[in-house]
Formats: C-alpha cells, structure tokens, sequence
C-alpha cells in the first residue's frame, strides 16, 4: 500500500505516456512468456531478443511489454551468468 510520503503515483496514461516506473522478471522461457502474454492481449512493444554483454559478463533474452496503464513489463531469461574472476 503507498504511504503518503511516498507521492503521488501516476499512470503513465495520465501523463502522455511517460513512464513513471518499470518492472523487470527472469522466467524460464522467454520466447513462450512473451506468447503467452502475447495471447493474454499484452502489448509487445519489444520482442524477444538476445542481448551479450561479453565473455566476463552475463547474457540474457528479453521482451518488453506494456501494462493496460501503460507501464513497461521487462521480462528476461539469463543465459549466462557473469564469470566469476
């Protein structure tokens, strides 16, 4: 529950699409998150992707999407973690 000190919050509707706020998931299955979600009626504003980092670092497929109020939803798999020196 938001306290008073927090603010207020606002959907990003409310202010011409601005975000005011993000959510970021690992799950499993990326690729069948984001169908799944797809076929729930989420917007995918970015489909899935691989993203590598390099060698010494991590990797990870991701997605986007967008709540009914216009908040973004990152969903990722890990595929590799960072190495460990």
């Amino acid at each position: 529950m938001p306290r008073a000190d927090w603010g207020t919050n606002v959907s990003p509707r409310s202010i011409d699409g601005n975000c005011t706020q993000a959510v970021c998931i690992f799950v499993d299955d990326v690729d069948a998150h984001c169908e799944r979600a797809r076929k729930a009626g989420a917007k995918i504003v970015d489909e899935p992707a691989t993203t590598d980092h390099g060698e010494d670092y991590w990797s990870d497929r991701a997605y986007r999407a967008l709540d009914p109020d216009g908040h973004p939803w990152w969903c990722l798999q890990r595929l590799r973690d960072k190495t460990e020196a």
